[in-house]
């Protein structure tokens, strides 16, 4: 690949999704733009990128964008924070909230639906101390095919094996041919969106619990400040901010502070100004 044609797709992935490529990633841009350079009936990527610069077709930027968006996801992935969501964070929201019994939470980057599929789930598990609450759980994503995905909760074999409990699989989904179908019990909990977190937030409205793991560490440190601040305009003082493993917002913004006692939990530092 030409090192103008890489320069000229890591500028328009980084504008479109945030997506930061190093040059020791020109291998991953070429495995997954060429299915895209097929699609539009061009030869290779010289051709794909000329197409870029002549054309700038929304529909072909966005094929370019999702298909190098990172779209990995899982039930229950790396289980301790839905342990800790249930543990902790329930908890206190369920005695903060007395008043108004309305929780909403937010699955940023949402995939194919996985996470926000656990939590609703988890929530319906727990359901005796819900009586009478209003739960929502919005899940977003850049991607429209994983929205789409997200939306018909069809899995296959192998994606409902990662992390899943055999006693849920049993309880909320049913075997449909080859895959397996969540019920709509759960489905009907979760409204998926079709979003870009580089965007204005404020539309989404305001959430108690935001999910935004394994996301910043695709970014640059910019645009993982601009996305926490955003982010951060949307809880409340007493929200609760997830972050993977890898992630932190020391030394990237002000506006949050780790939990005490609870790794990958984060809390607003001060009150944000709207």
């Amino acid at each position: 690949m030409k090192v103008e044609d890489f320069d000229m797709f890591c500028t328009l992935l980084r504008q479109r999704s945030g997506l930061v490529l190093t040059s020791d990633k020109a291998y991953l841009l070429e495995s997954r733009l060429m299915p895209v350079s097929r699609k539009w009936n061009l030869k290779g990527l010289e051709e794909l990128a000329a197409a870029v610069r002549s054309k700038r077709d929304e529909a072909m930027l966005r094929d370019i964008t999702e298909a190098m968006t990172t779209n990995e996801s899982s039930f229950y992935r790396d289980q301790k924070p839905f342990d800790q969501f249930k543990a902790v964070v329930l908890p206190m929201l369920l005695a903060n909230r007395q008043a108004k019994k309305t929780i909403r939470i937010w699955s940023a980057a949402c995939s194919s639906g996985q996470e926000a599929y656990s939590l609703a789930m988890l929530l319906n598990e727990e359901g005796a101390k819900l009586a009478g609450w209003k739960i929502e759980i919005i899940g977003t994503d850049l991607s429209g095919e994983m929205v789409a995905k997200a939306r018909a909760g069809l899995y296959t074999q192998f994606e409902v094996q990662r992390g899943l409990p055999i006693t849920l699989l049993v309880k909320y989904f049913k075997q449909t041919g080859d895959k397996w179908q969540i019920s709509d019990e759960i489905r009907n909990k979760v409204q998926y969106r079709e979003y870009n977190l580089l965007g204005d937030l404020s539309p989404l409205g305001q959430f108690d619990v935001v999910f935004c793991r394994n996301v910043l560490i695709y970014f640059d440190q910019p645009t993982k400040g601009k996305v926490l601040e955003a982010i951060a305009k949307q809880m409340p003082a007493d929200g609760v901010l997830y972050l993977g493993g890898a992630e932190t917002v020391l030394g990237i913004t002000e506006k949050f502070k780790p939990m005490d006692g609870q790794r990958g939990l984060y809390t607003l530092s001060a009150p944000v100004s709207r």
